[in-house]
């Protein structure tokens, strides 16, 4: 299940923009589509133009998500449940569930297959890509009113990065997850969930146009490293 609702605020259109040649949403889709995992891929969205986009590069568009789950404060689990509630609806309640988001370029196929496996293997309720921070966040940094620099944890500050534990942050790409979890509201970060580690030149966020730009670079440069080979 892919969501892309067509009110993105930051960045205009950014579900159908042009990414790499191709619409963001395909990058998407066309990682599903090779990952033979899937028995549908669904994009949920309240926008024509998405919804066409979505078919014309090989998703399902089965529904029309309510101007109610289509706004700025819905989470993403809800509209999940949504969609898992209307496939329930007619009769096929899925058992498993992939919510990948549309703006995730960097998303691998074989990645998509490691986090249904970890989520069989596991018998947890969910597994979802996450990648470690590139400093250590023991040793953050915070500005105050005036102007001057502060660290969080003073205690951290002298010690060596390698005696400190490495962090991990949600890589913003994929949630596995079974049908009966997204609907019980099964809380994603806790020990419900096992994680998929992914590398951290295959994951950036993107929501502002500085991470638009900085995503199309590092995409630039993967395609530049494959060619080379």
């Amino acid at each position: 299940m892919i969501p892309a609702r067509g009110g993105s605020k930051r960045i205009a259109r950014k579900n159908v923009r042009a990414f790499a040649g191709k619409p963001i949403i395909a990058h998407s889709i066309d990682a599903a589509r090779e990952s033979n995992l899937f028995d549908r891929i669904v994009v949920s969205t309240d926008d024509e133009e998405i919804a066409r986009v979505a078919r014309d590069c090989g998703a399902e568009t089965p529904f029309v998500r309510p101007a109610a789950l289509s706004d700025d404060y819905t989470g993403t689990n809800a509209v999940v449940r949504h969609a898992i509630s209307w496939f329930g609806a007619c009769g096929a309640l899925p058992q498993h569930v992939c919510c990948l988001y549309a703006t995730a370029p960097f998303v691998q196929p074989h990645h998509l297959r490691e986090g249904y496996e970890r989520l069989v293997a596991s018998g947890k309720s969910f597994a979802f890509a996450v990648t470690s921070y590139a400093f250590p966040i023991q040793r953050a940094l915070r500005i105050d009113a005036d102007g001057c620099v502060h660290p969080i944890w003073p205690e951290n500050i002298a010690r060596r990065s390698q005696d400190l534990e490495e962090t991990y942050h949600d890589a913003g790409q994929f949630y596995w997850g079974t049908a009966r979890a997204f609907l019980d509201e099964v809380v994603l970060y806790s020990a419900a969930s096992v994680p998929v580690i992914l590398p951290r030149h295959l994951v950036q966020d993107i929501d502002t146009e500085e991470d638009w730009v900085r995503a199309e670079l590092m995409f630039g440069a993967l395609q530049a490293r494959q060619a080379r080979r």
